[in-house]
């Protein structure tokens, strides 16, 4: 049974508000570690839970993938054989395969997740490196939004559905995962900016869009905290600022090949060819293929 329905008690609900998950076929995870590169590392669950009341699980024989959790706002608590351990803003829990545990969002405060589920031999070994590094199950990033983004970037791979996915998919985890292991000591000193911060995620992840109220949960902020300064700081608001950058793509394209339009249009996050180009005449005061042909 996936994350999103089961309750600390055992209960079923519906999900959470903004909720985004992906669940690959076991058919699919098992035809994914088969293959040269997806061999060493597949992502078989990952998601992204918001402001998740009532969230937990309770798996008294473990899992049979390892479990990352990233907590970027709120708090709760996971329980192991090493413990009990609060879990707050900035921490990662990181619990092996077959370890039994349970977990479950604070009542006053739940908690905002990122997670994913991972398993293969590189999985296994990245694992333990960060249960060494840690101590425990739990370790604390002095910005955890680099491990959020690039649990993000798993969940829009997997959701793909292509064999090119899964290998996105295994990139960005094994990352997240060595971004854990190198980063899961506490550090001194304040945690960057939030808003250079979302520029970093929407940089590294453009042109497919980031919903804003998913980019203020990474940086641990509220979406009209995030609005004022990000407005503050870049000038634009966040969506206009993702669309500054597929635009910039767009032009780059334009400029360098010879795609139809409509090809442009799709490799800039547009499914559709009409509305790429309205959007294009309205930043730039011709159409794509006027620009195109433009003296240079």
């Amino acid at each position: 049974m996936d994350e999103s329905t089961v309750e600390a008690g055992g209960g079923l609900r519906e999900g959470f508000a903004g909720q985004r998950m992906v669940v690959v076929p076991r058919p699919e995870v098992r035809a994914a570690l088969a293959r040269p590169v997806t061999g060493r590392l597949v992502v078989t669950d990952a998601g992204f839970f918001p402001h998740a009341a009532r969230h937990g699980r309770s798996r008294p024989d473990g899992a049979r993938e390892h479990v990352l959790l990233v907590c970027t706002d709120g708090a709760g608590w996971c329980r192991t054989p090493d413990g009990r351990f609060d879990v707050g803003a900035g921490d990662v829990v990181l619990v092996p395969a077959r370890t039994p545990h349970e977990y479950a969002a604070a009542q006053g405060a739940p908690w905002t997740l990122w997670w994913l589920h991972v398993t293969g031999p590189d999985a296994d070994e990245l694992a333990a490196a960060a249960r060494q590094a840690a101590g425990g199950p739990v370790s604390h990033l002095r910005d955890p939004t680099t491990t959020a983004s690039l649990v993000s970037q798993v969940i829009d791979a997997v959701d793909d559905g292509t064999a090119g996915g899964f290998v996105r998919a295994a990139g960005a985890a094994w990352h997240a995962l060595a971004h854990v292991v190198a980063t899961g000591r506490r550090s001194p000193g304040p945690a960057p900016d939030p808003v250079e911060r979302a520029v970093e995620h929407l940089r590294a992840t453009a042109p497919r869009r980031t919903s804003v109220g998913a980019l203020a949960a990474m940086v641990g902020l509220s979406t009209s905290q995030l609005g004022a300064l990000f407005r503050a700081q870049v000038g634009t608001s966040p969506l206009q600022y993702q669309t500054g950058l597929r635009l910039a793509r767009a032009r780059v394209l334009l400029d360098t090949t010879d795609l139809p339009v409509a090809a442009v249009a799709r490799a800039c996050g547009y499914d559709d060819p009409l509305y790429f180009s309205r959007r294009f005449a309205r930043t730039h005061g011709m159409s794509p293929t006027a620009y195109r042909a433009r003296a240079v």
